[in-house]
């Protein structure tokens, strides 16, 4: 096993940060091109409860000032930039003055927890599932079925979560409508409230895996094609190997190197599907706080979720671009 050349490292560092402040700068600059003034728009919501708002104005520079909105631009950039670093996002409009941290730090466990579980399964079962679609033994029932259920991956998360909703929530009653965990179930380590999210979780996941399984099926159907012609395999069959010994060991094996890679880079595409699913479901992830936070006009928090997700996406491809030797010996770390 290779040793990782320590300027490999440093380069893949320098692009990582590079890459966080380009998005980050991104993030801050797009919402400022809207005419919309956030402060106003708490100033509205206090109005509206109200019905009226003495020293309107006053207020107004009050909670400008506490945005932070009242200094020149270059001045609130270079602080919006040191904020993200330390994951300092400011205060939520809507929920003024709630920490938009806060707010992040309460959702990103639920949102964690959903997306791994459905990438996860979604990422064995359709590479699986493609890999089936070119093995020679695989049953003809099986090469018919498989792509029939693919039809499943053009119906949008939505449609598939209200379907799974009707079916097994209200009709079967065999799972809840919405919600992460039972009203009357006491958050904690204990079984009861393990058991409550699994339950609660099931449908949101499996409306995510029913819909995304067809993007692995199909590409690890792709890269299968080519590695069965390749002079590994026919090799491996004139020896007389087993087929499930050369599907496995010569064929999946060297076919799911690339789709590891798109497995880091799925991970931002997911939380951002799962903003309707978590909403439909009232499930308290990211998704729902996304939009939430889109109705509400509320750009604190549209900044601090995208820099999550960004950050995250951004990770994980560091992490599998270390690792991606470890996995394939043939590659091997190069400072260029």
């Amino acid at each position: 096993m290779s040793r990782i050349p320590k300027e490999y490292i440093i380069n893949r560092l320098i692009t990582l940060v590079l890459t966080i402040l380009i998005a980050a700068t991104l993030i801050w600059i797009i919402p400022r091109l809207s005419p919309v003034d956030p402060a106003e728009i708490a100033l509205g919501r206090m109005a509206a409860g109200a019905g009226t708002v003495e020293n309107a104005d006053e207020i107004l520079a009050t909670l400008r000032a506490q945005m932070g909105i009242d200094q020149p631009m270059i001045v609130q950039y270079i602080k919006y930039i040191k904020g993200v670093l330390l994951l300092d996002f400011g205060l939520s409009t809507a929920a003024f003055p709630t920490p938009v941290s806060a707010l992040i730090a309460n959702a990103l466990p639920w949102t964690l927890g959903l997306m791994l579980i459905s990438l996860i399964i979604t990422f064995i079962v359709g590479n699986l599932l493609g890999a089936l679609m070119v093995w020679e033994k695989t049953p003809r029932l099986w090469k018919v079925a498989i792509p029939a259920a693919m039809v499943f991956t053009s119906i949008p998360p939505i449609l598939s979560g209200l379907l799974l909703m009707w079916i097994f929530a209200a009709k079967l009653q065999w799972f809840p409508l919405t919600g992460a965990y039972g009203l009357t179930v006491e958050p904690g380590w204990t079984w009861t409230f393990a058991s409550s999210v699994l339950q609660h979780g099931f449908l949101p996941a499996l409306s995510i895996v029913v819909v995304t399984f067809g993007f692995w099926a199909l590409g690890m159907r792709g890269l299968m094609i080519t590695v069965q012609g390749e002079d590994h395999t026919t090799l491996a069959k004139a020896k007389g190997l087993k087929p499930r010994y050369i599907l496995y060991k010569y064929m999946i094996r060297n076919a799911i190197l690339p789709q590891i890679t798109a497995f880091a880079l799925k991970i931002g595409l997911l939380i951002a599907g799962q903003v309707l699913v978590e909403r439909i479901f009232a499930y308290n992830g990211m998704g729902k706080l996304l939009y939430d936070a889109i109705l509400d006009q509320d750009f604190p928090v549209i900044q601090g979720v995208s820099y999550v997700i960004i950050l995250l996406t951004a990770l994980s491809v560091f992490i599998v671009d270390l690792i991606y030797p470890f996995i394939d010996p043939r590659v091997r770390h190069e400072v260029a």
